[in-house]
């Protein structure tokens, strides 16, 4: 399965949301099941990003979301979270 989040910030503020979210993709690089996952601006609008990732399942990326140090790292991220459905199973 994979997830994507859409991000929403001024143009100014980029730099510190992509920090964040190298931050946030470090640590879920620890948790099991996940498989993998990048940052990244949008090529036609400044303020738009979108963070990704892949798992082994859902159960693998929800438990990564609910450690402790992942919300902590998040909290700056999800702030910015588009809300929009981000979880899709691949068949």
């Amino acid at each position: 399965m994979f997830a994507v989040t859409r991000l929403r910030t001024e143009a100014a503020d980029v730099p510190a949301l992509l920090a964040a979210g190298t931050e946030l993709l470090a640590l879920l690089r620890q948790r099991p099941g996940f498989r993998g996952g990048a940052i990244g601006r949008a090529a036609d609008e400044a303020g738009l990003l979108a963070l990704w990732t892949t798992w082994d399942g859902v159960g693998s990326y929800r438990r990564a979301l609910s450690a402790s140090e992942v919300k902590i790292a998040g909290a700056p991220v999800w702030l910015h979270a588009v809300d929009e459905p981000g979880v899709y199973l691949t068949e």
